[in-house]
Parts: C-alpha cells; sequence; structure tokens
C-alpha cells in the first residue's frame, strides 16, 4: 500500500489530458492519493507538450520550483512525461539530474512499472518506440460527463513544421472492440458524450485488417462510427482531430445520417495558399479544403467548422499570407486556433533560411485574429432566439447562480439553474444573448433527458 500524494501537470493538447488521466488511474490503483497542490505533492509529473516553443520554456520553469524541493526532499519523486520528455529524452536527465524518470507519451500506460524502476533507486529513460498494449487502465477522469476515448495514437504524416511523429510514434488504432468496451463501460458510469480522439484521426483502422468485398477497406473512422453509434448512455459523440488529406464524403454521410455524432468539425488548414501547404508537406490544396467544407454544409448545413492555421510559416510572402485571409474570409469558421510559426527541433522547417523575423508574424497573427473575431461573432447571430439542446457540464465560475454546457455545435451556453439537479443532463435553452464564442439563455422546459 503507497500512501504517497500525487500531482499531475497537463500542458498540450486533448491526446495530453486523456494521457493524464489514464496515469492518475494507474497512480489511484498503486494506492496513491491525488493532491491539488503540486509543492505539497510527493510525487510530481509534468505531461508536457513540445508543439510551441513557450510551452516548453514553461516546463522548465515549474521544474525549477520542483527541484529545489528536492534539495530538501530526497523522497520526492519527479516525472517528465509526454512530447518533451521524447523529444529531449537523456538531455532532459542532463539538465534536470534531479528527475526520476523522463518518459514518452507511448509509455503513459506503463507508469507503474516504471516508477517501480525508480523506487528501486534507478533514474529511468523511457523514449524507445514500443507497440502500446491495449489500454487496460481505468483512467481517473476530470469530468464525469464528458470522456475521452484515444481510438489511435500517433501520426504517419511528415508535415514539415511538426514534431508530433517524432515525439508520438508511428500510427497504431485500438480495435474496434477496445474502443466499444470501452465506451459502454462509460455509458453504465454515467458519461453522456464521448470525443474519440486521435492525432490524425481520420487516418484510424490503416493499420488494421480487413477490406470489404467491394474492395473497400474496412475498420474506417466512419466504420467505427456506425459501430459505436447505439452504445446504451452515450448521448453524444464527437470526434479530433482530422486532416483534409483524409477526410471523406463518406465520413461526412456518416455524421449526417448518425443522430449521435454532434455537428462539429475540427478541419485544420494551416495556410490558404497552395506554395506554403505544399512547403508544408500538407498533401492537399486550398481548393480541396474549399470543396470539403462545401460538402460539410451541404449534408449538414448548420454544423460548426472550426480550423487550425499557421502564420509566418519561413518564406511566407505577404501575398501568400492574404490567400489565408482570404480562404478565412471566404469560408467563415466558428472558431479558428491560430498560432505565428515556432521553429520545433528535429522538424525540417526550423533549418530553412527563409525563416520571419517576430514582428512580421506577430502583425500577421493580429491581423488575422482580427479577422477571426469578426467572424466568430457574425457566425453567432445565428443562434440568436433559437432552441439550443445544452449538455450541462459545470457552474459557471462567474456566477454560481448560472449553468454552463455545450451546443450539439460545441459552442458554450450559460443558462440560470442548480447543477446538482442539472449536471450531465441535456436541457432546451433558449438563446437570449449572443457573443462570439459564447451563448446565454433561459431554459424552455423541463429536462430533456432525465
Amino acid at each position: 500500500m503507497d500512501n504517497r500524494r500525487y500531482h499531475i501537470t497537463t500542458f498540450g493538447c486533448q491526446m495530453n489530458k486523456a494521457d493524464s488521466e489514464r496515469m492518475a488511474g494507474i497512480l489511484d490503483d498503486m494506492g496513491m492519493t491525488w493532491i491539488e497542490d503540486p509543492l505539497a505533492a510527493d510525487l510530481v509529473v509534468y505531461n508536457t507538450c513540445t508543439i510551441r516553443d513557450h510551452a516548453e520554456h514553461k516546463v522548465y520553469s515549474y521544474l525549477g520550483k520542483q527541484t529545489k524541493r528536492k534539495h530538501k526532499n530526497p523522497n520526492l519523486t519527479l516525472v517528465v512525461a509526454g512530447c518533451v520528455a521524447q523529444q529531449e529524452g537523456e538531455a532532459l536527465l542532463r539538465r534536470v539530474p534531479e528527475l526520476d524518470l523522463v518518459m514518452g507519451p507511448q509509455h503513459a500506460n506503463r507508469l507503474g512499472d516504471l516508477l517501480e524502476q525508480v523506487f528501486d533507486g534507478n533514474q529511468v529513460v523511457a523514449t524507445e518506440p514500443i507497440h502500446i498494449m491495449e489500454d487496460i487502465t481505468k483512467p481517473r477522469r476530470d469530468s464525469k460527463i464528458s470522456a475521452w476515448v484515444n481510438v489511435i495514437y500517433g501520426c504517419n504524416e511528415r508535415c514539415t513544421y511538426c514534431v508530433v511523429p517524432g515525439v508520438r510514434g508511428v500510427e497504431q488504432s485500438r480495435t474496434p472492440d477496445a474502443i466499444r468496451a470501452e465506451m459502454e463501460l462509460l455509458g453504465q458510469q454515467g458519461y453522456t458524450e464521448v470525443t474519440l480522439l486521435g492525432q490524425n484521426i481520420d487516418a484510424y483502422g490503416r493499420d488494421l485488417p480487413g477490406i470489404t468485398a467491394e474492395g473497400r477497406r474496412q475498420n474506417t473512422l466512419t466504420d467505427l462510427l456506425y459501430y459505436v453509434h447505439d452504445v446504451p448512455g452515450i448521448e453524444r459523440i464527437r470526434f479530433a482531430t482530422s486532416h483534409p488529406r483524409y477526410f471523406t464524403e463518406r465520413l461526412i454521410k456518416a455524421c449526417a445520417e448518425l443522430p449521435k455524432v454532434c455537428e462539429h468539425f475540427h478541419i485544420p488548414f494551416q495556410s490558404g495558399d497552395n506554395d506554403v501547404l505544399k512547403a508544408m508537406a500538407r498533401g492537399y490544396t486550398h481548393e480541396k479544403y474549399r470543396r470539403i467544407i462545401d460538402t460539410v454544409r451541404r449534408y449538414v448545413p448548420d454544423a460548426a467548422i472550426s480550423a487550425d492555421a499557421i502564420v509566418g510559416f519561413p518564406g511566407e510572402t505577404e501575398e501568400q499570407f492574404q490567400n489565408t485571409l482570404k480562404l478565412v474570409e471566404d469560408i467563415g469558421f466558428d472558431m479558428l486556433n491560430t498560432a505565428a510559426y515556432s521553429p520545433r527541433p528535429n522538424t525540417p522547417a526550423a533549418l530553412w533560411d527563409s525563416q520571419l523575423d517576430d514582428a512580421t508574424k506577430s502583425d500577421r497573427l493580429q491581423r488575422l485574429n482580427h479577422l477571426v473575431s469578426i467572424q466568430a461573432a457574425e457566425r453567432s447571430q445565428r443562434y440568436a432566439n433559437r432552441i439550443e439542446r445544452v449538455m450541462i457540464e459545470a457552474t459557471n465560475p462567474k456566477s454560481p447562480h448560472q449553468v454552463m454546457g455545450r451546443t450539439r455545435t460545441n459552442r458554450l451556453t450559460f443558462c440560470k439553474g442548480d447543477i446538482n439537479e442539472l449536471k450531465g443532463k441535456i436541457v432546451e435553452v433558449k438563446i437570449t444573448e449572443v457573443r462570439p464564442f459564447s451563448l446565454t439563455g433561459e431554459r424552455v422546459e423541463s429536462l430533456v433527458r432525465v
């Protein structure tokens, strides 16, 4: 029985959040207890992200406080997990010798075994590529309503700016049966929403066997959606993140046909210029991207569409940046995650001598964000006076008399209510106030789902 207290700090994407929940589940099983304060924990895990330079620096500043603690308390166990761990490996130990365990994302469900080695007095680095075993850990999930379910790990794409394939390894799909079993358990535990996760989720199943009589590959993401759609208790299904290269009309059609699949598509485009897309090795043109969005809107007219975009990629001219602005203007996104290009270690683009200066990148980012906020406000107008089905998740931190949840299109919505009565329920809300990224309304009837 282990009476240590642990804390996990998570940086970065949804995949990292899901990994942290699984690691917390392992630590719970080992008899440890979660504690809110990282400076009072006996075991501290930083689950790191390397997609941006900023996230990496943050980890080192957090580690500084912990290494000081460790000098006073040698029994403190320090773990760096995730993408920075994978990228830096043993170099991380040279930089921060106080660390006990450095482990890449592929090793998340081996945390228990690795810690046993640490408790035996070893300093451990686990970054070698491995086959991710089917996950039998029981995650300690942050939410009691909405759950992440990994369907595919890793990524086989080779975008020239991206560290993910290097740190998360090759694509490994879980079997449809394993995914369905996890969802069935979630339904029994009272969860109402599941987000299927993959770094490149449309590639799901490429590494699994199976071809249909017509010669079509089985076990695609589309097949998976049909297979898990009727899991009892699960009312809403979402998936992320998509890649335009693999986003098919058959998948869009499935989303239109399956009532539990939410009308929200997150499809990163990164740039609106074909030459920049080619330099990024994205494998599609802006014309193809536009056709995908047209198809989505044909099948699911009210769908919310969000995306990711990078400005200031090496060599990007003002004219090429204008093509990105034009794409954004033409499509009208509900939400856009924007970033100025940041050179990442071990990526081709970081070595090119056509890097743009920070002032140019910052200026372009500002101009893009300005356009996005105008568009988001316009897109939000369609909700005015509409009745939306909102799944209630929590109390509004700014107003204790209000609860908050999300529409099927993933729009944050506030209304009056008691969280004890409404948590996890789907309620109908008439929208009375519209903002660019959130809504406020009044409940119009009793609970839709009790």
